[in-house]
């Protein structure tokens, strides 16, 4: 069975994701694209096998010929996309966040529930990173006792212009909070929320010094500073009661030349999470494949941008904040 994709966006993130099923994604195929931009959908079809170009997203979530869905458009159409295709049961993959508002995921919720079908996916690629999956399975071994810290770094080298201070928790952290709900199994009880000033690089948002608590006791902390002119740098230590456990640095080689040893930093996150959305798009179509679900659910979706919400709170308070997320629905255990 070959899974016929249809693409709706095809932004930076989106024209990549094309280029992976085009190029990487086995038993797939990449049928159809919508973009507002026509002249851009067309380039990127043309560049990827000659997809059909859809008018609107709509027709092409409708379309007979499209088997799932892969949405990488703005924000604030991913939950109306989202329940588009729960209506016409189709899988989607669901590039984060879920949904613009909490409100809005847990409509996507309940009406996945009503489908009594899993069919959202959320696009948390580091569930797929090499690096953390071998984390959890060093974890889950036990040699080292249960974990007591989760340290956390998430640079970039510029952030876009949009990005507020609030954002940087919204749309950067996120991604910490979801691996950190991935790799300890559990959810948060509390957080806080620390800023250091400006940088005179990016005057208008401040980095942002996380701290979590998790249900048993596990404190996670994270570093995010969006513009740090360097590169992109993503790092994380376990730390547990006989040992830690490290991601290594991402590149594969060191140069040693005139009295230095240097390696790259990746200049963006596709290029450090390449291999993460290449297996995260292959584990989707083998999931449809298999009937089975994997990734990131909506529940995930919702879990991390509530605790995300619940983190911007604790940095307008300057309280240490509680996290009231209800337990997780049998449908998705």
């Amino acid at each position: 069975m070959t899974v016929r994709i249809g693409l709706i966006g095809v932004g930076v993130m989106g024209a990549d994701h094309a280029r992976t099923i085009y190029t990487a994604a086995g038993g797939a195929e990449l049928t159809a694209i919508h973009d507002p931009d026509r002249e851009r959908a067309e380039s990127v079809a043309k560049s990827c096998g000659g997809a059909r170009v859809v008018d609107t997203a709509e027709r092409l979530i409708a379309d007979p010929g499209v088997d799932a869905v892969l949405i990488a458009s703005p924000d604030a159409t991913h939950a109306p996309l989202a329940l588009a295709c729960i209506e016409a049961a189709k899988p989607a993959l669901v590039e984060k966040p879920l949904a613009a508002t909490l409100e809005e995921c847990r409509a996507v919720i309940a009406a996945e529930m009503t489908a009594k079908r899993r069919l959202i996916q959320v696009g948390f690629m580091r569930r797929f990173d090499p690096g953390y999956l071998a984390m959890k399975q060093a974890l889950a071994e036990n040699r080292l006792g249960a974990p007591l810290f989760f340290h956390c770094q998430h640079r970039n080298a510029v952030g876009p212009d949009y990005l507020t201070s609030e954002l940087v928790i919204a749309n950067s952290t996120v991604h910490e909070i979801d691996i950190a709900r991935f790799l300890l199994d559990e959810d948060f009880a509390f957080v806080s929320v620390t800023s250091p000033r400006a940088s005179r690089r990016a005057p208008g948002r401040q980095p942002q010094f996380l701290v979590m608590e998790t249900k048993s006791g596990v404190v996670v902390d994270v570093e995010a500073y969006m513009d740090s002119a360097y590169g992109y740098e993503v790092k994380g230590e376990m730390v547990c009661e006989a040992g830690a456990i490290t991601l290594s640095p991402n590149p594969p080689i060191k140069l040693r030349e005139a009295g230095q040893e240097v390696f790259a930093v990746e200049p963006d996150w596709r290029d450090r999470f390449r291999s993460a959305y290449r297996d995260q798009i292959a584990g989707w179509v083998a999931s449809i494949r298999e009937g089975r679900p994997v990734g990131s659910s909506a529940w995930d979706g919702y879990a991390a941008s509530f605790t995300a919400a619940a983190c911007i709170e604790a940095w307008r308070s300057r309280t240490r904040t509680k996290v009231t997320l209800a337990d997780t629905p049998d449908f998705y255990k």
